[in-house]
């Protein structure tokens, strides 16, 4: 196993020595008494969406655990926008140290969070990424934990569903080949389709700034595809649905959690998004107590529905705080001792029920075992199926 008591004390060593050296210890802020919790996202640019999301989510439960404690724990929070570019995510976590952050919720998406899980594991900072899916964000780094769904946990989540499903349908393909979220899910989507005995009928792939979609959808038209998996983010699927209904072609499209958003984007004909599945761990239409409680805090906070990236990083900072309740420790206590006491939670039996799931666990390789839900955009709302 990776993660262990003996990889913990590893960590813990070498946070301390680097805490000896100023990299480890935080900003002017700690000893204050707080727990300081930084956040990372875009909150500007194309996937602007998703970062702001997060912070919503993270404040509105920092605010909710700072009002019920009134007399104890308290938390300060401070984002930085990564533009979801790696350098620039890097340069947001650094600013977050000389802040005083103590513990790391993000990045956001998976390339700038697999770059800062490598300073994390230089400085030892405890990170809990609400939805940095890629399996390289968690690699060999023993302090870093996702709360989303794994990359392979989503192709093969898929490809069951639409084995299940959509037994006789053409499946193709669209994907961003210069991203690590999207390669990742259709890798491990293909490998358990073809294990299935099933053949994928049309690749097709684009890269960072790509918007005419044009020639891989005339592609898939003409494989006779009818079933179109898009693991990729809102933004370019908006695109590709236009597109697609401009030049009459109207398969069956299915996107997993990158997809959650699209409802929201501004410009964009909600309409055709109508019968678009995908997969995600929050619907804010659920007649569940949590989530609808949850969903009504989050609209008069913030004026709007909240998607699964707020819910991952509401549920983030709940189970933050409940781990270091669990540990004892003492918010003036430094970023290696946090650090150490927060992996032998996570990586112990520890378990945190929340918005995305109940009883949430975690792996050797840091990744969150909990099970995706599949829902379908009927009237403008997901629907769970």
């Amino acid at each position: 196993m990776k993660k262990t008591w003996t990889k913990a004390l590893a960590v813990a060593l070498s946070c301390m020595m680097a805490f000896a050296l100023a990299a480890c210890g935080g900003g002017s802020s700690a000893g204050d008494g707080k727990l300081h919790i930084g956040v990372i996202g875009p909150f500007t640019g194309g996937a602007a969406l998703y970062g702001n999301a997060v912070k919503n989510g993270a404040e509105l439960a920092v605010n909710e655990i700072n009002a019920a404690n009134a007399d104890g724990l308290q938390i300060v929070m401070e984002s930085q926008d990564d533009e979801h570019d790696a350098e620039k995510s890097v340069n947001a976590y650094n600013k977050l140290l000389d802040d005083g952050m103590q513990v790391l919720v993000g990045p956001t998406t998976s390339t700038p969070a697999a770059a800062v899980a490598t300073e994390c594991e230089k400085n030892q900072t405890f990170m809990l990424t609400p939805s940095g899916s890629s399996p390289d964000v968690t690699a060999e780094h023993g302090n870093v934990f996702q709360l989303c769904f794994s990359d392979p946990n989503q192709g093969i989540a898929s490809a069951d569903y639409m084995a299940e499903n959509f037994a006789d349908a053409k499946v193709g393909v669209i994907y961003k080949n210069d991203d690590n979220y999207s390669t990742g899910i259709f890798n491990k989507f293909k490998a358990e389709w073809e294990a299935k005995g099933k053949k994928v009928e049309a690749e097709e792939t684009f890269t960072d700034g790509v918007t005419d979609f044009s020639a891989q959808l005339n592609s898939l038209k003409n494989a006779g595809v009818d079933l179109v998996f898009l693991p990729i983010y809102y933004d370019a699927a908006s695109n590709i649905l236009t597109q697609a209904d401009k030049m009459g072609y109207a398969p069956k499209f299915f996107g997993c959690d990158g997809m959650d958003g699209i409802l929201s984007m501004e410009g964009f004909d909600t309409s055709l998004a109508e019968g678009l599945m995908l997969l995600t761990p929050f619907t804010p239409y659920s007649e569940d107590a949590k989530s609808k409680a949850f969903t009504e805090a989050y609209q008069e906070a913030y004026g709007e529905l909240p998607i699964q990236f707020a819910a991952d990083a509401y549920d983030c900072v709940y189970a933050i705080y409940d781990a270091f309740n669990k540990a004892g420790l003492d918010p003036n206590a430094d970023m290696a001792e946090i650090c150490e006491a927060l992996v032998g939670q996570f990586a112990g039996d520890f378990t945190a029920s929340g918005i995305t799931a109940e009883e949430m666990k975690w792996n050797e390789k840091g990744e969150v075992e909990k099970t995706p839900k599949v829902c379908e955009i009927q009237d403008g709302k997901y629907i769970e199926k």
